[in-house]
């Protein structure tokens, strides 16, 4: 059997490949696939800038997914703090030597392409958080000592990432950070106390608010307050989005993003783009190969022995969905504009690179699914 042989010190090449999960590979290849036509889209059919980096980098980024699929589990459990401090470490360097668009310092150049170091964040805040949940005691997660910890570890590199600013990020390494607490059995009475605390502090946050992440909040409520300005990109969206229709005008037939109207179409609104072109049905489509995506990650969790294994996967699922559901919310209108790339659809490297990495671990997991880690 295969559980046998892979609880042995030896792996064997064909057992290992037995236990990759495919179709997990097919979904990833399914979207990226949809990814590359779509930026390909917004260049008017042109196989220009955008396209050609987004292809090179999805094909580097999916051979890197394969290739550290198969790092053992436990290697991932031994450095999650290591990944941590890493992450950590870059999030520092861009306060010395990063460089800064549009008001924002986010990125270091690594001259093939410029990493934002807030997107490995992400991922790294899971594997943190799945190792030390990993070794805690069910009865003892509510004590103070190793309820304040995680909460620490947290706080940092959000606040490193406010400082940039750049706070829709900040928001989901924090929701990442706060479903991993949860899925690790905190009771739900610390939620809702939190849940609480937030809104009476609410006068206070917003107070400390720049001027430029006030008036997407007041746009947000009322984009009509400013149609050529702050409320211009939703109301725009919103318009290529109803265009669409229940089938789309077809690919490269969308007139909202082919005029130019539709900004940041290659980026976080890239569904928009896609939904004019592919309507409700597309879209409906698009959104089903994601929710198959996290139902698979959520299957290898519970095939897993060691709960760093189950937590983790758990986890990066959670993650996955709070991507996709923020994205889509934005760009149709129901949440406030942030910078939330869509997984795998939008262009950008450092995300790419991160889900990838995500990814990775997950099937990881998958591999080495009878691996015991003692802690």
């Amino acid at each position: 059997m295969i559980s046998s042989s892979l609880n042995s010190s030896n792996y064997s090449f064909f057992d290992k490949l037995k236990s990759v999960d495919y179709f997990l590979i097919l979904l990833v290849l399914l979207i990226g696939a949809i990814s590359v036509f779509s930026i390909y889209s917004t260049e008017s059919g042109e196989f220009s800038f955008y396209t050609k980096n987004h292809l090179i980098r999805l094909v580097a980024f999916f051979l890197l997914f394969l290739a550290l699929s198969f790092v053992r589990v436990s290697t991932w459990y031994r450095h999650a703090y290591i990944f941590y401090l890493f992450g950590l470490l870059l999030l520092l360097l861009v306060i010395f030597f990063g460089i800064s668009a549009s008001g924002s310092k986010r990125w270091i150049n690594l001259f093939v392409f410029n990493l934002q170091p807030s997107e490995l964040m992400k991922i790294a805040v899971i594997v943190c958080f799945a190792r030390y949940y990993h070794r805690i005691q069910s009865a003892d997660i509510e004590s103070y000592k190793y309820l304040l910890q995680p909460i620490i570890l947290l706080l940092i590199p959000c606040y490193l990432v406010i400082t940039q600013p750049d706070l829709g990020t900040a928001i989901l390494i924090a929701g990442s950070g706060i479903a991993i607490i949860w899925l690790a059995g905190l009771n739900i009475k610390y939620f809702i106390y939190s849940g609480l605390l937030l809104l009476v502090s609410l006068p206070f946050i917003i107070s400390v608010l720049k001027p430029y992440q006030k008036s997407r909040i007041l746009t947000f409520f009322n984009p009509e307050r400013d149609p050529l300005g702050a409320g211009y990109q939703i109301i725009q969206s919103k318009i290529a989005i109803g265009s669409g229709g229940m089938h789309g005008k077809g690919f490269l037939q969308g007139t909202q993003s082919y005029l130019e109207f539709l900004p940041e179409k290659h980026t976080d609104f890239i569904f928009t783009l896609f939904s004019e072109e592919f309507g409700f049905i597309g879209s409906i489509l698009l959104i089903f190969l994601y929710a198959l995506l996290i139902y698979r990650i959520i299957k290898i969790g519970f095939s897993c022995r060691s709960f760093f294994a189950k937590l983790y996967c758990f986890g990066f699922s959670t993650a996955l969905f709070l991507y996709v559901f923020v994205n889509i919310a934005m760009v149709v209108g129901l949440l406030p504009i942030v910078g939330a790339p869509l997984p795998i659809m939008s262009y950008g490297g450092s995300s790419m690179l991160s889900i990838m990495i995500g990814l990775s671990i997950v099937m990881s997991c998958k591999i080495y699914s009878q691996e015991i880690i003692s802690n």
